[in-house]
């Protein structure tokens, strides 16, 4: 017999499994933390039994809906308990337990403050935001690649767009298998604009490793007495009160004043060193709000606002305002310093106290998320010098190419001329895009792992939270590219049949940003379906 109220939950009971399959670690763990305190509350109110009159008939659809509102109210009561949430919406516990369950890796996309010694960060969750409207199916581990002709019928009419300008190209490809699925001129190099920060993450990270921290340190001149802060191009390092977990300058200055306290020294000569980077300091597109001039030595990207991120108005000279706010923080202190000037530590230095940014993984997550020039540009020259290279724009172009020439990837036609893609002469080719993205993907290289991570998720985060809000929403994780007459994206992609694929696409001459954005973006989204 069926029961017709019953029809609702047979429907609902995939979904209802899934989520409880979902939550039920976390729900024992809590239950187990919350029993001593609802064995105390059940004593507090417990009564004894009172008589009442017989209750009227009560229909099969009243239990369930009863139950149902019963279930949920404990499951909400629990969770409660279970917490607490981050501002990314993902519960501390999840990550715990992703750190318990996989290698070290980034961390989601925010700032960890972890001091340098401390253990290595926790992993990135993987991809588990449902797209709108799409399909409910976790990320599929099968072997069995999409059908190649339908992406060709689905992906041919999108990009083939007046929108998309004169020259585009595009490749798909399956990161399980490594199998290209589609491609259109996928070995033609374009112009990338900031898709060159994918390049930029896999050379920096295969050089110096996802654990690596960029110090800033004060050294102390045995013989004059002078004070030198020696920028270690941390492009992260902060000025603020609240740094967000990044390494700070008040801290820094801070921790010098005391050991020079100890040392019965209250006025010093204060001197700045940022001889670690060569080359010109001013990128070739000259002055402009999306990059300050490059320095080892820079606090808050030498912006001018209180922003972190996107365009603002920069300092002339980053190293001489880190200095500057330097040596305001030791008067503070109760130390009094000289007007700064540049000097160089010599080997003889001994140094007083030091700020190390978080590990790399977070640098490189914080660059793809962001779209954040400063930090690819810093990360360009770290990668030249554990290359041999010398830290400038050439020196940083010739080791990003060497790295990714180590790993194999396609490189005909790629060219590097600066870490961040507001070069107009960098040229990269679909191809070599979608590798890197596959490589990152690779279990055999877990430190690449941030790449992906990094990535900015579709109408949540980064420069993709304002796009795909109705539809592919939380599927698709794009790198995003934009100059005056180019559009890109690359990224991954979580089909309905849960495949993960690596895409990239590329447009040049393009006459209408938004309409090319657009037209991108049907694209991936046409990849989720």
């Amino acid at each position: 017999m069926v029961v017709p109220e019953l029809r609702p939950w047979r429907a609902a009971r995939p979904r209802v499994a899934r989520i409880v399959a979902a939550v039920r670690p976390g729900l024992a763990r809590a239950v187990t933390a919350a029993r001593p305190r609802i064995a105390r509350l059940t004593e507090a109110v417990r009564v004894r039994p009172v008589h009442l009159p017989r209750p009227r008939t009560v229909r099969t659809w009243q239990y369930t809906a009863g139950a149902a509102t019963a279930g949920l109210a404990l499951a909400a009561g629990v969770v409660t308990v279970a917490g607490p949430w981050d501002a990314n919406g993902q519960r501390t516990a999840e990550r715990d337990r992703a750190a318990a369950l996989e290698r070290s890796g980034g961390a989601d996309h925010g700032r960890s403050g972890r001091a340098a010694g401390a253990p290595r960060p926790a992993p990135s969750a993987a991809a588990v935001l449902t797209g709108l409207g799409a399909t409910t199916g976790a990320v599929g581990t099968k072997k069995t690649s999409p059908d190649a002709k339908a992406l060709s019928d689905a992906l041919g009419p999108l990009l083939d767009v007046p929108a998309l300008g004169g020259s585009h190209a595009a490749a798909v490809v399956d990161v399980t298998t490594g199998e290209r699925l589609y491609g259109a001129d996928s070995g033609k190099a374009l112009t990338p604009a900031s898709t060159t920060k994918i390049a930029t993450a896999v050379a920096a990270l295969s050089a110096l490793g996802p654990d690596h921290r960029l110090t800033t340190r004060t050294a102390l001149e045995p013989d004059t007495r002078e004070l030198v802060l020696v920028g270690g191009g941390d492009p992260t390092l902060t000025a603020h009160a609240r740094t967000g977990g990044w390494a700070g300058l008040r801290a820094l200055a801070a921790d010098t004043a005391k050991a020079l306290d100890r040392r019965g020294i209250h006025k010093i000569t204060l001197s700045y060193d940022t001889t670690l980077f060569t080359g010109p300091a001013l990128h070739p597109i000259g002055v402009n709000d999306n990059l300050a001039p490059i320095s080892a030595l820079t606090v808050d990207e030498g912006r001018t606002d209180a922003s972190t991120e996107g365009p603002a108005p920069r300092v002339g000279d980053p190293a001489a305002d880190a200095a500057t706010r330097f040596a305001g923080f030791l008067k503070d202190a109760g130390i009094a310093t000289t007007a700064p000037g540049p000097s160089k530590a010599s080997t003889r230095a001994e140094t007083l106290a030091r700020v190390s940014s978080p590990p790399l993984s977070e640098l490189v997550e914080r660059m793809l998320t962001n779209s954040d020039n400063d930090i690819a540009e810093a990360l360009a020259r770290h990668t030249a010098l554990a290359s041999g290279q010398p830290a400038g724009f050439d020196g940083g172009a010739k080791a990003i190419a060497t790295q990714l020439r180590k790993l194999g990837l396609p490189m005909a036609g790629a060219a590097f001329h600066d870490g961040s893609g507001l070069n107009r002469d960098d040229r990269l080719t679909a191809d070599l895009l979608t590798a890197l993205l596959a490589k990152a993907g690779d279990p055999a290289r877990p430190g690449l792992r941030p790449v992906l991570t990094g990535l900015p998720v579709a109408g949540f985060t980064g420069t993709l939270s304002t796009r795909y809000t109705d539809g592919a929403a939380g599927l698709v994780r794009a790198k995003t590219g934009t100059l005056t007459g180019v559009n890109t994206l690359a990224g991954t992609v979580v089909d309905k049949a849960g495949h993960l694929l690596a895409f990239a696409f590329l447009a040049s001459d393009t006459t209408d940003p938004l309409e090319a954005q657009a037209a991108l973006d049907r694209a991936a989204t046409a990849l989720a379906g």
